[in-house]
């Protein structure tokens, strides 16, 4: 019988398999791909996105029903950082109140934490697939055959349901569901929507979005967004998008510093001998395009009011979210009420869950990786429980 497994070599899994080692726990950590922590790498080539330096009552609204609370308590956005800087790597924080690492990129945070995983003896074992339970034990196919395992404790850290080449394939799914652990049903998190658009849109396809807010449900998100050849994706409308998944009508405000009585009044005199869109773009510095999705969605049209209301909330007519496995990250996954306190699963006593496998959800921003890491610190440290007291 083997120590201490963890299966998933993504931040929650490394952070898991972590405070296992450095309290003496022989661990083993086994990943199905090549290499650790795919999806972070990828999710730092544009800049990796540490956490959300902010009051952490303000932080932990942003996920939710709340019940991840108690681990973000103990691991929030200062503990973020300093975790980073603890591996060599120095952070800043951004205009928008972003966190980043001054090296910008995942890699030399990732290669720092991996050389202190191995300096703890943690053993990390790569194309080692787990294939379910045969009994009580793990089933692993690896390089070299098949290997039951039994260990005193372990943590799962095994990801979503997006981005499957990276390895949040959700295949552990009916194997969780079959020892009678509840699962909620995956749904696409921080994901594009689906526009078919007209051909005249085509030469917008790659631009951003600026000076306009997306509004659903009470949500009002001014972030940049993307128009692109499947529909709209970026920041704005991730911002938004669990309120619209949910059902919640998506619009758009082209021109969200100037209230409705201001547009009403600036538009009052009408065009002219102005074409329309030149009209518009003097009267309400709308650029192109804006101009072109105001045209996209809006024709024919209206006259007076009826056009400033237009402007104000223009309805945005997509076709749904873009495939889940597009998505950023995803909701659904292990159900509280199949979890303890510390995350240990009630229908596999010595089994931890922890992750993105997790029901949860969070905007980007930071949120998502500091959640993370905080189950993940979270499991490990209740993880020490099957066989010692948990540490002061």
């Amino acid at each position: 019988m083997s120590d201490a497994l963890v299966i998933g070599a993504g931040p929650a899994g490394l952070m898991a398999a972590e405070v296992l080692a450095l309290a003496g726990r022989k661990v083993v950590i086994a990943e199905a791909k090549p290499t650790p922590a795919r999806k972070f790498l990828m999710a730092g080539k544009s800049g990796l996105n540490l956490t959300k330096d902010e009051p952490r009552e303000l932080f932990m609204r942003k996920y939710g029903s709340g019940w991840l609370a108690p681990m973000l308590a103990a691991f929030g956005p200062a503990e973020a950082q300093a975790w980073a800087r603890g591996l060599g790597q120095e952070v800043f924080t951004g205009t928008s109140g972003r966190v980043f690492p001054t090296a910008m990129k995942a890699s030399p945070l990732l290669r720092a934490w991996l050389r202190r995983l191995a300096k703890a003896g943690a053993e990390l074992r790569t194309r080692w697939r787990w294939q379910g339970f045969d009994g009580d034990a793990l089933l692993f196919d690896t390089p070299d055959g098949w290997h039951r395992l039994t260990p005193a404790t372990t943590v799962l850290a095994l990801g979503g349901a997006s981005w499957a080449r990276l390895g949040s394939d959700a295949a552990w799914v009916p194997w969780l569901a079959a020892k009678g652990v509840p699962v909620a049903p995956f749904r696409p998190a921080n994901m594009g929507f689906q526009v078919d658009w007209s051909a005249h849109m085509a030469r917008f396809f790659g631009r951003p979005v600026k000076g306009a807010a997306l509004v659903a449900a009470g949500l009002a998100d001014r972030g940049e967004f993307v128009i692109s050849g499947r529909g709209i994706e970026g920041g704005g409308v991730y911002g938004v998008s669990a309120a619209v998944r949910n059902g919640a009508p998506l619009s758009l405000d082209l021109v969200p510093d100037r209230g409705i009585d201001d547009v009403v009044d600036r538009l009052a005199s009408g065009p002219g001998k102005a074409t329309i869109a030149n009209w518009l773009r003097k009267t309400l510095r709308l650029d192109p395009v804006r101009l072109a999705l105001l045209q996209e969605w809006g024709r024919p049209l209206p006259d007076g009011a009826a056009l400033a209301a237009l402007i104000k909330a223009l309805p945005v007519r997509h076709k749904g979210p873009r495939p889940m496995d597009e998505a950023i990250s995803t909701a659904g996954g292990v159900m509280r009420s199949g979890l303890t306190a510390g995350l240990e699963m009630r229908a596999l006593p010595g089994v931890f869950a922890c992750g993105e496998m997790l029901d949860w959800e969070a905007p980007t921003g930071g949120y998502l990786l500091t959640g993370c890491l905080a189950t993940g610190l979270w499991a490990g440290r209740h993880a020490l429980c099957v066989n010692k007291p948990l540490p002061a």
